[in-house]
């Protein structure tokens, strides 16, 4: 297998490591445009989850490639009076079949349709790609859907592309959580497992933490969550 020259700043974005993202996209030597277009788009997606959706309006031209152009879009879903506006768009050409064939523009298209309260177009989106990321995120829409048996049969699929994948991995704590009962102590260990390997993020606490309150362990549950907060001061 390759390796995959880009998989701290990918790493980075799944673990809602944001600022590190951006840090390790800045540092990377990109060997070809393929390798630059991929740093672009974590990097400004990362920008986009700090709040800072102006940087990539004002860096990312409007004749750009597909995948640039869906990262315009979502920096202008983070308007709110253009939210309603983007969401009806990308509505339209997943329902029409316009979506544009391009991995990034689908999942972002997804990702504003789910926080659109729409996870039924978001999955028809996402039907279109078949990258691990695409296979995450419809594990996350299947969830929302509360359909957790579909959601566990996706992930099936993604534990045969790469069991140990980060994403693999929190998909899986993902489905434990909806799962409940004994499975809540399984996602609670992949969470502690990922923060030992990669360091505490505040996403890898809120899932922890999520996990503990689930279990009614609410004092552990705050402690966490106090941590939380410390580190959201520094990955913001």
């Amino acid at each position: 297998m390759s390796v995959d020259r880009l998989f701290d700043v990918k790493n980075a974005f799944y673990l809602g490591n944001y600022q590190q993202c951006i840090n390790e996209a800045q540092k990377f030597s990109a060997k070809n445009d393929e390798e630059r277009l991929w740093r672009d788009v974590y990097m400004y997606r990362s920008y986009i989850a700090q709040g800072k959706a102006s940087i990539p309006l004002s860096e990312i031209s409007d004749k750009t490639s597909l995948a640039h152009k869906a990262l315009r879009r979502f920096a202008n879903f983070q308007n709110p009076q253009q939210r309603h506006r983007v969401a009806q768009e990308v509505q339209a050409e997943v329902t029409e079949g316009k979506l544009a064939n391009d991995e990034t523009a689908i999942i972002l298209a997804a990702t504003i349709l789910n926080q659109s309260g729409n996870p039924e177009d978001a999955l028809r989106a996402l039907f279109k790609s078949t990258s691990l990321e695409s296979s995450a995120a419809k594990v996350q829409t299947l969830l929302k859907m509360d359909r957790v048996d579909l959601a566990v049969k996706a992930l099936k699929k993604m534990m045969e592309v790469d069991e140990d994948a980060t994403l693999t991995q929190l998909a899986l704590a993902w489905v434990n959580m909806s799962l409940g009962k004994d499975k809540l102590k399984d996602a609670f260990y992949i969470y502690q497992e990922m923060m030992d390997k990669y360091g505490q993020t505040p996403m890898l606490l809120v899932g922890q933490s999520s996990a503990l309150i689930l279990q009614e362990k609410y004092e552990e549950a705050e402690k966490l969550l106090q941590v939380y907060l410390f580190r959201l001061q520094h990955f913001s």
